[in-house]
């Protein structure tokens, strides 16, 4: 950790250096994620705010240790801001459901409640963990 305030503005170097992502990821990460914008100066040199440090954490948590797509961390974001997404527990194979597990968080929902499943969506469902168990097999 920098010698800085929390709420102090960080160059490229510093955030990549704190938060142990190179700086081409954090550079391609602002094509990819709109919300990630951080200040540019003359000459294009970039200074993060606290919060871009916060989606920054939040977008490596997503994709590193919740096994997130970019599309579907894009997603989350997207539909349930930062705070939402931070309560992902589990790694979600698609944004549908990140989402859903949000949705029942938000809810105070248990799976169970969220609804009745159609009987083709239990067959899927079965047919795809089977597909699954045959290959780790």
């Amino acid at each position: 950790m920098s010698d800085k305030s929390e709420y102090a503005f960080r160059t490229i170097s510093e955030v990549s250096d704190e938060l142990g992502i190179p700086q081409h990821v954090l550079r391609f990460w602002e094509t990819k994620f709109g919300q990630l914008r951080p200040m540019k100066r003359a000459g294009g040199r970039r200074y993060y705010r606290p919060s871009d440090l916060e989606l920054i954490s939040t977008i490596k948590m997503l994709l590193n240790d919740r096994g997130l797509t970019l599309k579907a961390a894009q997603k989350v974001l997207r539909e349930h801001g930062v705070e939402a997404a931070k309560t992902v527990s589990v790694a979600p194979a698609n944004a549908f459901e990140a989402t859903t597990e949000i949705q029942m968080l938000q809810t105070d929902a248990s799976p169970a409640q969220a609804g009745p499943m159609e009987l083709a969506d239990v067959k899927d469902a079965l047919a795809t963990l089977k597909e699954l168990r045959l290959k780790l097999a």
